[in-house]
């Protein structure tokens, strides 16, 4: 649990570096996410963590809070703050209180701990992780908008395996049965690292595989590029499969370029 509160304060910061000084004209600025502006995003994200926040501190709260959502009567990001009323950097000072409770309540967690959540309960691990991807993708869609780019480093790891351990759920979404057989991964850090997953590729069974860098691999499953925009190689028809369909987070399927770019 230290190490990936670590990685996603980490994460916040590089994030928050690139929006700290922002005027209200920058975060009014347009994101990839057709839309969504750049307080739009901060905000989404705050919301989420503080969601998440409840989650953990109350979770009656939280599931009470839920039905309200699944409800339509309130909207998550409205939940916490008024986008329309609400200054950019106003905006961010609500978001660094509540990512750093957060992570403070995520460090008491032991790594197997059930939180609730929108969907099925998640372990504490999975959870903080989960929160790492979300940041990082959506931070990913703040930077293109202003024009700069997050560091690449070597915690998009932890957007890779959820990438890969949510291979199923790319087919389940989309009320699709989940094709028999495995698919091997193998990506490049951005240390120069490999990272692999699945079966070796040198048995006597062939194996499908998806091949490349870690950070083409991780805007696919997050749905930030589509396969044939990035120098993936998806080797065999269940890795091809798989990576036309690939999406790591919750939230109805989405076919085309023009949808993803929609995503919340």
């Amino acid at each position: 649990m230290e190490q990936i509160c670590d990685d996603l304060a980490a994460e916040h910061a590089a994030l928050d570096a690139v929006v700290a000084d922002l005027d209200e004209a920058g975060w009014a600025t347009p994101t990839p996410a057709v839309g969504w502006d750049v307080k739009d995003t901060i905000l989404h994200l705050h919301a989420a963590d503080g969601m998440a926040l409840l989650a953990c501190e109350d979770p009656e709260g939280f599931e009470a809070a839920k039905l309200g959502l699944n409800s339509g009567t309130r909207s998550l990001d409205g939940w916490f703050l008024d986008a329309a009323t609400t200054s950019g950097a106003d905006v961010l000072v609500r978001w660094r209180v509540d990512r750093e409770r957060m992570l403070t309540v995520f460090r008491a967690q032991g790594p197997k701990d059930r939180i609730p959540w929108f969907g099925p309960s998640m372990s504490a691990l999975s959870f903080a992780t989960a929160r790492l991807m979300e940041t990082w993708a959506h931070g990913h869609d703040v930077a293109t908008a202003l024009g700069t780019s997050l560091p690449v480093t070597d915690r998009l790891r932890h957007v890779c395996h959820i990438g890969v351990t949510t291979r199923g759920w790319s087919y389940v979404n989309r009320g699709e049965a989940v094709p028999e057989g495995p698919v091997r991964v193998e990506l490049t850090a951005p240390s120069g690292a490999v990272w692999t997953w699945g079966p070796p590729a040198d048995g006597a069974d062939e194996v499908a595989v998806v091949r490349g860098a870690a950070l083409d691999f991780a805007l696919v499953v997050t749905q930030r590029r589509l396969l044939a925009d990035t120098a993936l190689v998806a080797d065999g028809e269940l890795a091809q499969a798989w990576m036309e369909r690939a999406q790591a987070f919750a939230g109805p399927p989405t076919d085309t370029f023009a949808e993803r770019k929609g995503l919340g």
